[in-house]
C-alpha cells in the first residue's frame, strides 16, 4: 500500500487541528471553571447539575415567601402587644369603676376613656401590612376588615389566614376573627349572671361571681337557676338544671359558696327574696369590641344600685380577661410560627447548600485535574507540530535538490 504525501500532510495538518482544538477546549474549561459548557459535553451529567439548580431555584423563592411570612408575623406580634398594653389600661379603668363612693358623672367619665381606647383598639385592629393588605384580614381583603358600624364592630374579613411557599407553608395574615371575635365566655366553662327579680322585676339585689370548675368529670354544658328564696337568717336557695330538672336546695347566707354538679359559685351582696341567678355553658363566640360596648354603656347608665353596679363590674372584667387571654394566646400562636420561621431558613440554607454542592460537583472543573491535562495536551499538541515539520521535510524534491 502506497501512501502519496499530500495524504501524508492531510493527515498530519488534522491531527494538528484535533488536538489544538482539544487544547481550546480545556483552555477554555480552565477559564471558565466549569467541566461542563455544554449539555452534549456530559449528558448526565447536564441533567444533576439542572437537577441542583432547580432545587436552588425553589429554596430562594421559599426564602423570599418566608421573609415576607417573617416582616408579617412580627408586626403582627407587635401590634397585638400594643393591643394588649391597651387593653390592660382599660382593665384598670374597669377595676377604678368599682369604686362604690364613685358617682354616675365620674363613671361616666371612664365610660369615655374607654371609649377612646377602643377607638384605639379599631385602629390596630385594622393595621396594614405595609404592603396593600392588613394585618388581621383573615384570608386577604383590600379594605379594613373590621367596621365600626351602629350596631357595633363587624368582622368583613375571610376566616381564615392568607400562607406561602413550595416547599413549606408561611402565614402571611392572622386570622382576625380567630384573634377579636372568638374569645371563651365566661370562666371558660360556663357563664354566670344575674337575671332580674322574679317577683318584682327589679335588678337584683345581690350579685354572683364567676364561679370555678370543681371536677370536670361533673360538669353537664347545661343551663342552670339559682333562686333566692325569703330573707336572711330564714333565706334559701334553689340549685336548679333546667335542662334536666335536677335539683338542690338549702339554707343561704350572703356570700356564701353554692356547689352543684361539679361547679362552685358564689353569691354576694344583700340578695332579697325573689333574686333570680343564671347559669349557662360557655361558647367561644366572645368579641372584645362587645365587651367593651357593654362596659361603655354599662358605666353611662345612671342611678343604678351597689349589687347592680357591681356585677356589672364583674361580668365586664371577667369578659375581658378573657378576650385578653384569646389575644394573648394568638400572639403566642403567631410567635410560635416566628420560631418555626427560623427552623425552616434554617434547613433551607442546609439544602441549598447541598444542591450548590451537587451542582458544583456535577459541572465544576477538578482544577488540579484541569491543569494536569491542559498540559498533557500542549505537550501532545507540541509533539504532534514537531511530527508534522518533520513528514513536511520528507519530499522528493528535497531530494533532487540535494
Amino acid at each position: 500500500m502506497r501512501l502519496s504525501t499530500a495524504n501524508i500532510f492531510d493527515a498530519s495538518i488534522a491531527t494538528l487541528q484535533k488536538r489544538q482544538q482539544h487544547m481550546q477546549d480545556s483552555q477554555q474549561r480552565l477559564t471558565s471553571g466549569k467541566r461542563i459548557e455544554r449539555a452534549s459535553d456530559d449528558p448526565t451529567g447536564a441533567a444533576r447539575a439542572e437537577r441542583a439548580l432547580a432545587a436552588i431555584g425553589q429554596v430562594e423563592a421559599n426564602q423570599r415567601a418566608l421573609d415576607a411570612s417573617r416582616n408579617s408575623m412580627t408586626l403582627s406580634e407587635s401590634a397585638l402587644g400594643d393591643a394588649g398594653e391597651i387593653l390592660q389600661q382599660i382593665r384598670e379603668t374597669l377595676v377604678a369603676a368599682g369604686n362604690a363612693s364613685y358617682s354616675d358623672p365620674e363613671r361616666a367619665g371612664l365610660a369615655n376613656k374607654i371609649s377612646g381606647l377602643r377607638a384605639q383598639l379599631l385602629s390596630i385592629a385594622n393595621r396594614p401590612d405595609g404592603v396593600g393588605g392588613f394585618l388581621f384580614s383573615g384570608q386577604g381583603s383590600s379594605n379594613p376588615p373590621f367596621l365600626d358600624t351602629p350596631g357595633g364592630v363587624v368582622f368583613a374579613g375571610l376566616p381564615g389566614s392568607v400562607e406561602t411557599g413550595n416547599l413549606d407553608s408561611f402565614a402571611l395574615t392572622v386570622d382576625g376573627r380567630l384573634a377579636w371575635e372568638q374569645g371563651r365566655s365566661g370562666n371558660g366553662s360556663f357563664v354566670t349572671g344575674a337575671a332580674a327579680n322574679s317577683i318584682t322585676g327589679s335588678p337584683a339585689k345581690g350579685w354572683i361571681d364567676s364561679g370555678r370548675v370543681l371536677d370536670p368529670k361533673q360538669l353537664t354544658s347545661n343551663n342552670y337557676d339559682i333562686a333566692i328564696s325569703g330573707v336572711a337568717p330564714a333565706a334559701t336557695y334553689t340549685f336548679t338544671n333546667t335542662d334536666t330538672g335536677a335539683v338542690q336546695s338549702g339554707a343561704f347566707s350572703p356570700g356564701q359558696t353554692l356547689s352543684f354538679e361539679g361547679m362552685a359559685v358564689q353569691i354576694g351582696g344583700a340578695p332579697a327574696d325573689g333574686d333570680l341567678f343564671q347559669i349557662k355553658p360557655a361558647s367561644s363566640d366572645l368579641k372584645l369590641f362587645a365587651v367593651l360596648d357593654q362596659a361603655v354603656t354599662d358605666l353611662r347608665t345612671t342611678n343604678r344600685g351597689g349589687a347592680e353596679i357591681t356585677q356589672a363590674n364583674l361580668v365586664a372584667i371577667r369578659d375581658l380577661d378573657a378576650a385578653m387571654s384569646n389575644l394573648q394566646n394568638v400572639r403566642s400562636q403567631v410567635g410560635e410560627r416566628m420560631n418555626n420561621l427560623d427552623g425552616s431558613e434554617n434547613r433551607m440554607a442546609a439544602l441549598k447548600q447541598y444542591s450548590q454542592q451537587e451542582r458544583s460537583a456535577a459541572e465544576d472543573l477538578d482544577m488540579v485535574q484541569g491543569i494536569s491535562d491542559f498540559q498533557n495536551q500542549q505537550t501532545g499538541y507540541d509533539a504532534a507540530l514537531k511530527t508534522y515539520a518533520m513528514v513536511q521535510r520528507m519530499s522528493l524534491f528535497q531530494y533532487i535538490n540535494n
